[in-house]
Protein backbone atom coordinates (compact mmCIF):
# COMPACT_ATOMS: atom_id res chain seq x y z
CA UNK A 1 0.00 0.00 0.00
CA UNK A 2 2.83 2.34 0.85
CA UNK A 3 4.77 1.92 -2.56
CA UNK A 4 1.35 2.37 -4.35
CA UNK A 5 0.31 5.61 -2.42
CA UNK A 6 4.33 7.17 -2.88
CA UNK A 7 4.13 6.29 -6.41
CA UNK A 8 0.44 8.04 -7.01
CA UNK A 9 2.35 10.83 -5.39
CA UNK A 10 5.20 11.26 -7.44
CA UNK A 11 2.45 11.81 -10.17
CA UNK A 12 0.73 14.67 -8.96
CA UNK A 13 3.83 16.18 -7.37
CA UNK A 14 3.24 15.64 -3.69
CA UNK A 15 1.15 18.51 -2.32
CA UNK A 16 -2.24 18.14 -0.57
CA UNK A 17 -1.69 14.71 -0.08
CA UNK A 18 -1.19 12.12 3.00
CA UNK A 19 1.44 9.86 1.98
CA UNK A 20 1.54 5.99 3.50
CA UNK A 21 5.12 4.80 3.84
CA UNK A 22 8.24 5.63 5.50
CA UNK A 23 9.29 9.64 5.50
CA UNK A 24 12.81 8.92 4.56
CA UNK A 25 11.81 6.78 1.65
CA UNK A 26 9.48 9.46 0.46
CA UNK A 27 11.24 12.74 0.88
CA UNK A 28 14.36 10.79 -0.79
CA UNK A 29 11.77 10.87 -4.14
CA UNK A 30 10.81 14.75 -3.34
CA UNK A 31 12.38 17.19 -4.92
CA UNK A 32 15.52 19.69 -3.60
CA UNK A 33 14.54 22.59 -2.00
CA UNK A 34 11.06 22.04 -2.53
CA UNK A 35 9.27 22.61 1.00
CA UNK A 36 8.09 26.81 2.36
CA UNK A 37 7.46 25.33 6.03
CA UNK A 38 7.80 22.04 8.05
CA UNK A 39 6.01 21.50 10.91
CA UNK A 40 6.18 18.27 12.59
CA UNK A 41 5.90 16.66 16.05
CA UNK A 42 8.52 13.18 15.35
CA UNK A 43 8.56 9.96 17.86
CA UNK A 44 10.30 11.40 21.34
CA UNK A 45 11.77 8.32 21.96
CA UNK A 46 10.74 7.45 25.05
CA UNK A 47 8.55 4.25 23.90
CA UNK A 48 6.25 6.34 25.01
CA UNK A 49 2.31 4.28 25.20
CA UNK A 50 -0.86 6.14 26.65
CA UNK A 51 -3.44 5.13 29.24
CA UNK A 52 -5.38 3.25 26.33
CA UNK A 53 -1.92 1.51 25.09
CA UNK A 54 -1.46 3.47 22.23
CA UNK A 55 2.02 3.27 20.90
CA UNK A 56 4.19 5.26 18.44
CA UNK A 57 6.25 3.45 15.60
CA UNK A 58 10.10 4.39 15.81
CA UNK A 59 9.82 5.86 19.54
CA UNK A 60 12.70 4.01 20.54
CA UNK A 61 15.63 3.32 18.26
CA UNK A 62 17.32 6.40 16.83
CA UNK A 63 18.88 5.43 13.71
CA UNK A 64 15.98 7.37 11.70
CA UNK A 65 16.61 10.53 13.01
CA UNK A 66 19.78 11.65 11.17
CA UNK A 67 18.73 10.54 7.87
CA UNK A 68 15.32 11.32 8.79
CA UNK A 69 16.85 15.48 9.33
CA UNK A 70 19.16 15.15 6.49
CA UNK A 71 16.29 14.95 4.21
CA UNK A 72 14.18 17.44 5.57
CA UNK A 73 17.29 20.08 5.25
CA UNK A 74 17.68 19.04 1.77
CA UNK A 75 14.05 19.55 0.68
CA UNK A 76 13.84 22.12 2.39
CA UNK A 77 14.15 25.60 0.06
CA UNK A 78 17.33 27.39 1.55
CA UNK A 79 16.55 30.85 3.68
CA UNK A 80 13.23 28.87 5.32
CA UNK A 81 12.40 27.48 8.54
CA UNK A 82 11.42 24.80 10.41
CA UNK A 83 9.83 23.85 13.43
CA UNK A 84 10.14 20.60 15.22
CA UNK A 85 8.99 19.27 18.44
CA UNK A 86 11.08 17.45 20.82
CA UNK A 87 11.56 15.30 23.67
CA UNK A 88 13.66 17.14 26.23
CA UNK A 89 15.03 14.29 27.89
CA UNK A 90 16.27 12.93 24.36
CA UNK A 91 18.07 16.66 23.16
CA UNK A 92 20.93 15.49 22.46
CA UNK A 93 20.39 13.15 19.76
CA UNK A 94 17.89 16.02 18.65
CA UNK A 95 20.44 18.32 18.31
CA UNK A 96 23.02 16.08 17.16
CA UNK A 97 21.00 15.09 14.16
CA UNK A 98 19.85 19.22 13.18
CA UNK A 99 23.55 20.35 13.47
CA UNK A 100 24.42 17.29 11.48
CA UNK A 101 21.60 17.86 8.80
CA UNK A 102 22.64 21.77 8.48
CA UNK A 103 20.02 23.17 10.24
CA UNK A 104 20.33 25.72 13.36
CA UNK A 105 18.30 27.05 15.77
CA UNK A 106 17.08 30.31 15.80
CA UNK A 107 14.49 30.28 18.15
CA UNK A 108 12.49 27.78 20.94
CA UNK A 109 9.13 27.71 21.97
CA UNK A 110 7.26 26.74 24.84
CA UNK A 111 3.75 25.26 24.72
CA UNK A 112 2.19 26.20 28.15
CA UNK A 113 -0.61 23.19 29.09
CA UNK A 114 -3.24 23.50 31.18
CA UNK A 115 -2.93 20.40 32.50
CA UNK A 116 0.01 17.86 33.52
CA UNK A 117 1.02 14.69 31.95
CA UNK A 118 2.50 13.06 34.84
CA UNK A 119 4.29 14.44 37.98
CA UNK A 120 7.62 13.55 39.21
CA UNK A 121 9.93 16.26 40.49
CA UNK A 122 7.77 18.63 38.58
CA UNK A 123 4.69 18.43 37.59
CA UNK A 124 5.12 18.22 33.57
CA UNK A 125 2.78 20.85 31.65
CA UNK A 126 4.56 22.20 28.55
CA UNK A 127 5.64 20.67 25.27
CA UNK A 128 8.63 22.26 23.36
CA UNK A 129 9.74 22.78 20.13
CA UNK A 130 12.89 24.96 18.10
CA UNK A 131 12.82 26.76 15.53
CA UNK A 132 15.66 25.82 12.86
CA UNK A 133 16.58 27.48 9.94
CA UNK A 134 18.47 27.08 6.90
CA UNK A 135 20.48 29.42 5.61
CA UNK A 136 19.62 33.43 6.89
CA UNK A 137 15.54 33.69 6.61
CA UNK A 138 14.13 36.66 6.89
CA UNK A 139 12.45 38.16 9.87
CA UNK A 140 8.89 37.92 10.63
CA UNK A 141 7.04 41.22 10.34
CA UNK A 142 5.05 40.38 13.83
CA UNK A 143 6.88 37.58 15.64
CA UNK A 144 4.87 35.34 17.55
CA UNK A 145 5.54 35.01 21.55
CA UNK A 146 8.22 32.72 22.40
CA UNK A 147 5.34 31.06 25.09
CA UNK A 148 1.97 30.10 23.57
CA UNK A 149 -1.06 28.46 24.98
CA UNK A 150 -1.93 24.80 23.73
CA UNK A 151 -5.37 23.93 24.20
CA UNK A 152 -6.25 20.25 25.07
CA UNK A 153 -7.13 18.19 21.90
CA UNK A 154 -9.16 15.43 23.66
CA UNK A 155 -6.31 12.97 21.45
CA UNK A 156 -9.41 10.82 19.89
CA UNK A 157 -6.89 10.25 16.61
CA UNK A 158 -3.61 9.72 17.93
CA UNK A 159 -1.70 9.75 21.72
CA UNK A 160 0.29 12.91 21.08
CA UNK A 161 -2.28 14.64 18.54
CA UNK A 162 -1.60 18.56 18.38
CA UNK A 163 -4.79 21.23 18.77
CA UNK A 164 -4.98 22.95 14.94
CA UNK A 165 -5.13 26.43 16.68
CA UNK A 166 -1.93 26.39 17.98
CA UNK A 167 0.08 24.92 15.03
CA UNK A 168 -2.35 27.38 12.48
CA UNK A 169 -0.07 30.30 14.38
CA UNK A 170 3.19 28.91 13.44
CA UNK A 171 1.78 28.21 10.16
CA UNK A 172 0.80 32.00 9.47
CA UNK A 173 3.90 33.36 11.06
CA UNK A 174 6.30 31.14 8.97
CA UNK A 175 4.60 30.90 5.92
CA UNK A 176 2.70 32.49 3.24
CA UNK A 177 -1.14 31.41 1.61
CA UNK A 178 -0.60 29.33 -1.36
CA UNK A 179 2.78 27.95 -0.29
CA UNK A 180 3.35 24.67 1.24
CA UNK A 181 3.90 22.75 4.49
CA UNK A 182 5.42 19.55 5.45
CA UNK A 183 4.75 17.03 8.30
CA UNK A 184 7.12 13.99 7.77
CA UNK A 185 6.06 12.73 10.81
CA UNK A 186 1.93 13.30 10.29
CA UNK A 187 -0.37 11.84 13.03
CA UNK A 188 -2.99 12.54 13.20
CA UNK A 189 -3.01 15.08 10.45
CA UNK A 190 -3.15 18.18 12.69
CA UNK A 191 -0.81 20.15 10.86
CA UNK A 192 -2.37 19.13 7.07
CA UNK A 193 -5.31 20.42 8.24
CA UNK A 194 -3.94 23.76 9.88
CA UNK A 195 -2.33 24.24 6.84
CA UNK A 196 -5.42 23.83 4.84
CA UNK A 197 -7.46 26.22 7.11
CA UNK A 198 -4.81 28.92 6.85
CA UNK A 199 -4.92 29.00 3.01
CA UNK A 200 -1.60 26.91 1.95
CA UNK A 201 -1.08 23.18 0.58
CA UNK A 202 0.40 20.53 2.61
CA UNK A 203 2.38 17.50 2.54
CA UNK A 204 2.33 14.75 5.19
CA UNK A 205 3.58 11.55 5.36
CA UNK A 206 2.65 8.58 8.28
CA UNK A 207 3.56 5.17 8.37
CA UNK A 208 1.57 3.77 11.00
CA UNK A 209 -1.69 2.04 9.15
CA UNK A 210 -4.19 3.34 11.57
CA UNK A 211 -2.60 6.56 12.11
CA UNK A 212 -2.66 7.38 8.46
CA UNK A 213 -6.25 5.95 8.01
CA UNK A 214 -7.21 8.42 10.08
CA UNK A 215 -5.69 11.45 9.16
CA UNK A 216 -6.49 10.60 5.34
CA UNK A 217 -10.01 10.91 6.61
CA UNK A 218 -9.99 13.67 8.99
CA UNK A 219 -8.36 15.50 5.87
CA UNK A 220 -11.08 14.55 3.45
CA UNK A 221 -13.36 15.85 6.07
CA UNK A 222 -11.80 19.29 6.28
CA UNK A 223 -11.74 19.46 2.52
CA UNK A 224 -15.15 18.88 2.24
CA UNK A 225 -15.79 21.84 5.15
CA UNK A 226 -13.74 24.25 3.47
CA UNK A 227 -15.42 23.93 0.12
CA UNK A 228 -18.79 23.74 1.58
CA UNK A 229 -17.94 27.29 3.70
CA UNK A 230 -16.67 29.20 1.20
CA UNK A 231 -19.40 28.12 -1.26
CA UNK A 232 -21.85 29.98 0.68
CA UNK A 233 -19.50 32.52 1.76
CA UNK A 234 -19.75 31.47 5.72
CA UNK A 235 -16.34 31.88 6.16
CA UNK A 236 -13.50 28.56 7.04
CA UNK A 237 -14.43 26.29 9.95
CA UNK A 238 -11.91 26.77 12.73
CA UNK A 239 -12.70 23.18 14.60
CA UNK A 240 -11.67 20.19 12.94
Amino acid sequence: MATTTVATAQQSNFNNQILHGNCIEVMRQMPTNSVDFILTDPPYLVNYRDRSGRTIQNDVDKSWLKPAMAEAYRVLKQDRVAVMFYGWTKIDAFFEAWRSAGLHPVGHIVFRKSYSLKSRFLRYQHEQAFLLAKGRPPLPKQPLGDVMDMPYSGNKLHPTQKPVSALAQLICSFSIPGENVLDPFAGSGSTCAASLLTGREYIGVEMDDVYYQQASERLKRVHQRVAVRRSSGSGIPTRV
